[in-house]
């Protein structure tokens, strides 16, 4: 059957089945996760009420990256920071947890042997080196979820470190060296790539894909240089204009699949420019959201902010964010995150380097740097107006649901 992808909110009803037969803090303590629509545990309850005749022919579930393993190797296998995003793994023993298997009645043999990220998990097999050209008995590691692999593809690998990664969707990427949860939920707790590191994780479903929307809506014959070059011209805050960018729901800090965007504190002094900065500054009020909850969480000080994706090109997108979060952002010698931090895995399960640390330090450099200018306090002012528009209009999105 077509793929239901990561950012599909078809599943509310399932992760309300999960959490009553869980127990929404107890699902939180073995898991790190509440039940959130974009793991895999509710779109396999989704399947089972849906299409049963599809889930009973299930054997196996894998996802997308260890299929492709399965077809290199012949072996069933997953990452440990992948397996903790399907809702299904214990957080403490890095494994599938019993717990919930059970509680959800999904059978344990469907799930295959979990490895850590530089781990050898099989060869490459005669048959696909004859498919792909690749060299039979080259050896294939577990790998890594996206935004794992993407934290060791910019360095993110000790604590104090964070990565923000400014792509379709923002993430907050936070290491930390033992399990660590937010009691309520609202930022996700994972399984790192690097062995016995685990992480923290904040995400907003629209972050670049806000700023995209609202060219292709209203300005779609201007290119992104072209579109935020007069709003480098607007005065930090847009003159009182706020937008909150939950375009496809949002998973923090606000876990509603119900919530929607907005533009705020329209007048007729505000122009396209005003409009289009004020989507960015919302974004980033909306990624600040992920650090205040990692800060009242108890996170240890956060060192350095290691920027990526497609809206860091922006040197005006930077400043904001560095503005806004009050932090140093840099940039590093590399765009392709997720695909280097894996090669980056790999070179550690060949022997290249000997550990994960030592493969950051070799490969990856600091490149740029965006402090904090001016504009802080103004964005403080800015950031607290904005703290109050979901809470006033929560129950207005139901209402249009």
């Amino acid at each position: 059957r077509p793929a239901i992808l990561w950012n599909d909110q078809r599943t509310g009803a399932q992760c309300d089945e999960i959490r009553q037969r869980l127990g929404k803090a107890n699902l939180i303590r073995l898991t790190g996760n509440d039940a959130l629509t974009g793991f895999t545990a509710p779109k396999i309850l989704w399947v089972r009420d849906h299409e049963p005749e599809i889930y009973a022919r299930v054997r196996h579930v894998l996802l997308p990256k260890d299929y492709v393993r399965y077809q290199l190797t012949g072996q069933y296998g997953a990452d440990k920071a992948g397996a903790a995003g399907t809702l299904l793994l214990n957080l403490q023993s890095r494994d599938w947890s019993r717990d919930v298997l059970d509680g959800l009645e999904i059978p344990y043999d469907w799930l295959p042997p979990t490895h850590e990220g530089p781990q050898v998990t099989g060869e490459i097999s005669a048959e696909a080196a004859e498919a792909t050209g690749l060299k039979a008995g080259t050896p294939v590691v577990g790998g890594g979820g996206d935004q794992a692999a993407q934290a060791v593809g910019v360095g993110a690998v000790q604590e104090g470190i964070v990565a923000l990664t400014l792509g379709t969707s923002g993430v907050v990427f936070a290491t930390v060296n033992e399990p660590f949860v937010e009691p309520e939920g609202r930022l996700h707790a994972f399984c790192h790539s690097v062995p016995n590191r685990w992480h923290l994780m904040g995400v907003m479903l629209s972050a670049a894909g806000s700023l995209r929307w609202y060219r292709d809506t209203l300005a779609p014959e201007l290119s992104f240089d072209d579109l935020l070059a007069p709003a480098a011209h607007i005065a930090p805050g847009s003159e009182g204009l706020l937008f909150l960018p939950y375009l496809t729901g949002e998973r923090t800090p606000h876990p509603d699949p119900l919530a929607r965007g907005a533009f705020v504190g329209l007048t007729v002094r505000h122009t396209q420019p005003h409009m289009t900065r004020a989507v960015l500054e919302g974004v980033a009020f909306g990624l600040r959201d992920s650090f205040e909850l990692m800060k009242g969480a108890g996170l240890s000080a956060i060192e350095q902010v290691r920027v990526s994706g497609g809206g860091a090109r922006s040197p005006l997108w930077r400043q904001i964010l560095a503005d806004v979060l009050n932090s140093e952002l840099v940039t590093i010698n590399t765009t392709e995150g997720a695909a280097y931090g894996a090669a980056l895995l790999a070179g550690v399960g060949a022997d290249h380097w000997a550990d994960v640390d030592a493969a950051c330090r070799s490969a990856i450099q600091i490149t740029g740097s965006t402090k904090p200018g001016a504009a802080v306090a103004q964005y403080e002012k800015s950031y607290q107006a904005y703290g109050q528009l979901y809470p006033a209009l929560k129950n207005l999105f139901g209402a249009l649901a």
